[in-house]
């Protein structure tokens, strides 16, 4: 099964990459399906690419909740 999360760029690379962080996990993630990346963004990440940007308060509900599934 594969899934497609949440996660904040923490950092804009050359070349279409951006570092990417999920609950303290950092991944170098490929930018070149969107426009526009920024430092803060939420994306949605399936296999190492960002597929869109997100809204920051359900990006925020969607990694509570997938953290709340995740410790039961």
């Amino acid at each position: 099964m594969c899934l497609a999360v949440p996660v904040q760029i923490i950092e804009v690379l050359p070349g279409d990459e951006a570092i990417a962080e999920i609950a303290g996990v950092k991944k170098t993630i490929s930018t070149a399906l969107i426009e526009d990346v920024q430092v803060g963004d939420y994306v949605i990440l399936h296999v190492g690419y960002a597929l869109q940007k997100i809204d920051p308060e359900e990006a925020q509900k969607t990694i509570q909740l997938f953290n709340s599934q995740v410790s039961a």
